[in-house]
């Protein structure tokens, strides 16, 4: 959800370009204001403003890669391509290696160990 000046600013200047997958809309500027002669272009979250809950396709369409607007039907998939994912970092999901004090603080024995020499 956008906040009121954003939303203000989003209805005088903004034509709407598209939706993905997660609700965020993506607009661009009506007039070319912007240095480069290239269209301001931005993007209204769902929910929290989390950079990384942009897909691949979309963020490219943002920081003008391309100029062909991205549509989720014919995205380029491959066999090796996951589905984006927000930034899990200080969440429950958030990634914890062996060893973290989440984990007991313990690990397994590693032919790297430091051990201090002694005289």
């Amino acid at each position: 959800m956008p906040n009121i000046v954003t939303a203000l600013y989003t209805w005088l200047n903004g034509k709407r370009i598209g939706e993905d997958a997660y609700g965020n809309v993506y607009f661009e500027a009506r007039k070319d204001r912007a240095s480069h002669g290239q269209k301001k272009r931005w993007v209204v979250f769902k929910g929290k403003a989390e950079p990384s809950k942009v897909p691949a396709h979309w963020h490219g369409w943002l920081h003008y890669t391309t100029d062909s607007v991205p549509d989720e039907k014919t995205a380029q998939k491959y066999a090796w391509q996951k589905e984006s994912v927000p930034n899990l970092t200080g969440t429950a999901g958030a990634y914890v290696p062996p060893g973290h004090i989440n984990h007991g603080g313990h690990r397994s024995a590693s032919a790297a160990d430091y051990e201090a020499w002694r005289p």
